[in-house]
């Protein structure tokens, strides 16, 4: 595995030196800070952004706070103010929706280089980091098209935007032309009670593999097909630990890493500001485990076509 860790960093080293603009920003990370919207409790997103932060702080030893809860406009000024009184210089939105309000704020803080995740960095001290989903939707659609018994998959989504969904949508057509997937939209990433009134209903209707396409709600409704003796494929995370026999595979993205990695390039000076986008090439998405109720030829199958998307951009039906 150690080759794996190796190639992830060097490509990662890569992908953010050249992808944005021109503006570097460097200096010692003296302090670093991370903003959630919601928390860093549930076991998806939330939980990523802070052992990004925990990796930062074991590898650079330096001091890191994180705020929950952060999730508009005054509160992430309020949350910036005292992160700077502090002495944080590098301070991680983990989120899209911090790419407005660290517009609103970037140029009275000349010296914090602000980071957020999945939108369009403006400022000269702001860095936006995209993960592409819909190659790792496509192939986590591919493994649920693949092992449907019912023909019938649902995917509970937070957001129409998530491309993702549309990537698992294609992926699974692609490997059973007969499955019919039904998508419904929580608008929210958190909101449990309306993400679990959904798979009641899917259940019912025969559903027997889902995609929970968002954070808070990812884990419960893997328990509720757990239960039922059904199937999902996991999200953000790798997911097996929640029942190998339950959980096919995982879209995993490996935002920890990626944490890291972006503290390194600021100490360097490398750090650029501006947009940048990662993927599988980079080494940051990838499936995670797969269950052994997912036949070696079906596994190999996907493996190699993994492979050509990492080497030549296109999915299997392209």
């Amino acid at each position: 595995m150690m080759w794996r860790y190796t190639y992830l960093i060097f490509a990662l080293l890569v992908i953010l030196t050249s992808c944005a603009p021109a503006q570097l920003s460097s200096g010692n990370v003296q302090k670093v800070g991370l903003l959630v919207p919601d928390t860093i409790d549930d076991q998806v997103w939330g939980t990523k952004g802070y052992k990004g932060l925990l990796r930062i702080q074991a590898k650079f030893g330096v001091d890191v706070f994180y705020r929950e809860g952060v999730n508009s406009k005054a509160a992430t000024k309020q949350a910036v103010k005292e992160f700077h009184r502090k002495g944080v210089n590098l301070i991680f939105g983990h989120g899209n929706e911090y790419g407005e309000y660290f517009d609103d704020i970037a140029e009275k803080y000349p010296n914090v280089h602000f980071v957020f995740f999945n939108g369009e960095a403006k400022k000269k001290n702001v860095t936006s980091l995209n993960f592409q989903g819909h190659a790792m939707g496509f192939f986590g659609g591919m493994v649920a098209g693949h092992m449907t018994k019912t023909n019938k998959i649902g995917v509970i989504a937070a957001f129409e935007w998530q491309p993702e969904v549309d990537g698992f949508f294609e992926g699974a057509l692609y490997e059973n032309e007969n499955v019919h997937v039904d998508v419904e939209y929580v608008q929210s990433w958190d909101d449990i009670d309306a993400a679990m009134a959904i798979v009641e209903r899917m259940i019912a209707d025969g559903v027997d593999i889902v995609y929970p396409a968002g954070d808070k709600f990812s884990v419960p409704i893997i328990e509720k097909m757990k239960e039922h003796g059904l199937y999902a494929i996991g999200y953000v995370t790798d997911q097996a630990d929640l029942g190998e026999r339950t959980v096919l595979t995982s879209t995993v993205q490996h935002v920890d890493a990626l944490y890291e990695l972006v503290a390194q390039k600021f100490i360097d000076g490398e750090l650029a500001s501006g947009t940048t986008y990662v993927d599988f090439q980079e080494g940051v998405v990838e499936l995670g485990a797969f269950s052994p109720l997912v036949d070696e030829s079906f596994q190999q199958k996907i493996t190699k076509a993994i492979e050509r998307y990492k080497k030549t951009g296109k999915l299997p039906n392209e």
